[in-house]
This record gives structure tokens, sequence and C-alpha cells, in this order.
């Protein structure tokens, strides 16, 4: 398979040696010095492109990905809530193709499936409140993180007492505190912090007054959001559409 790869920061130089180990080619790479490139016929190759980059760039990477027909893997997170509607109706009505994650992980998609198996269960049983948290490394810009968001959104499908999630505390790199976790009883609070090189924690927790029960993911390594991007994107290239991981693993449609 060609692969093109924009973006090439910590995630860009890990996919490409996942992706020459599985045996695919790197037509293109795509950084900030050379957006040109989106015009090439290098780029205009590739059976699909892979898109790690940051909130402020990733819908014009989309725009430019999609006007030279090439398939897209993206973990870009940040977009969605200005230009979610217009790329799923470019990919469902305009004929474009975008895999998009906020995580890649295949434990991260296994934790999904039991958060959420886990909030229906727990929808019978109000006397236990939900919270959330999640730490990242002090570079990462959008707070609460795309996989926070995800999360908190597969427990309000599944948890008839909570209808919206809210930003809760946010604790800066600087080690500064601002927000709060009070919140209404329909609501969930995503607390945030920002500290050294946290690859991704994420905890959701059930409180009551005799006792909690906590689900945690822990991220060791770049490595499982790295390999899960190649296999989404070898999925992509015989594939067409808005798609996701609940496409290339069904058991979290279950």
């Amino acid at each position: 398979m060609k692969i093109a790869l924009i973006g090439y920061g910590k995630m860009g130089k890990e996919i490409e040696k996942v992706a020459r180990s599985r045996g695919h080619e790197i037509v293109c790479i795509i950084d900030i010095n050379n957006q040109e490139d989106f015009e090439s016929e290098a780029f205009k190759s590739a059976d699909v492109a892979i898109e790690f980059t940051n909130p402020m760039v990733a819908y014009s990477n989309y725009m430019k990905a999609f006007k030279a027909d090439v398939k897209l893997v993206s973990g870009s997170t940040g977009w969605m809530t200005e230009h979610g509607e217009e790329i799923k109706k470019l990919c469902t009505e305009g004929g474009k193709t975008l895999f998009w994650s906020s995580n890649f992980s295949l434990g991260v998609t296994i934790f999904s499936a039991v958060n959420k198996y886990l909030a229906k269960i727990m929808n019978q049983f109000p006397n236990y409140d939900v919270t959330m948290s999640e730490t990242h490394h002090i570079h990462k810009l959008d707070a609460p993180s795309g996989t926070a968001i995800t999360l908190a959104e597969g427990i309000l499908q599944n948890m008839d007492r909570k209808d919206k999630w809210v930003k809760g505390t946010f604790a800066a790199p600087d080690g500064s505190i601002s927000g709060t976790n009070d919140c209404a009883p329909n609501e969930l609070p995503i607390a945030s912090i920002r500290e050294g090189e946290v690859f991704g924690l994420h905890t959701i927790r059930y409180e009551s007054d005799v006792d909690s029960i906590t689900l945690t993911h822990d991220a060791k390594s770049r490595g499982g959001f790295v390999l899960g991007a190649v296999l989404a994107a070898e999925y992509t290239a015989q594939h067409e559409g808005f798609l996701g991981m609940s496409d290339l693993f069904p058991f979290l449609n279950d």
C-alpha cells in the first residue's frame, strides 16, 4: 500500500517505522515546511494518507487531501465542534473518505467498549455518581482530550441521568488549577491534567456513599496508537465514507 504522511513529529516518525515494517511504501511526507506537496503527484498517488497534526491545521489538511482525492486517516482532535458536520457530509454525500478516531489504541478501544457496558449497568443504580479525569503531557493543546470526550459520549448514550459532559478542573503545566468539578446532576464533569510526558491516562470513577468503582486506561508508550493508525489505514484503503473504530472493530457496536 502507498501511504502519505501528514505531520512528521513523534507520531509521524513512529507511524513511518511501523508502516514500513508491515511492507507499505511511504510515498510522500508533508510537514509545515512543504505544504505545496499536497498538490504533488507523489501525494496524489497515495492509497491513503495518515494525518497527525494539531487542532489548528487539521481541518485545512483534510480539505487539501480531499481536493487531491486521497483517502485520509486522522487522529487530530479539536476540529469536530466547528467543522464536524461539514466533514461528515463530505464523506457521506460528497464521495470523500475519512477514518477518524480520537484514539487508535487497541487498548483504548477495548476500554471504550467496557466503559459503555459498565455505564449501561450503572444506569440501574442512581446512587452512584460518575466523574472522569484525563492526564496528558504538557504539549497537548486541547482539553479535555478527544479520547475523554469519546468516553464521555459513550456514558451519555447509556445513562439516562446524564445528558451532557462539561469541562471540570484544569491543572496546567505550571501547577495552577482553574475551573470546578461542581456541576448539575445531569452533567458529567471531565477534569484535565497536563504534566510531564504522560502518554495518556484516562480514569472513570463511579462513587457512592459506601464504595467506588474505578476504570482506568494508562498508555505506556505511543506504540498502541501507532499500530492502530496503520491498521486503520489498511482498512480505509478498501472502504469509503466516514469511518471509525467501530467499523474496524465491530464489537464496539455490541
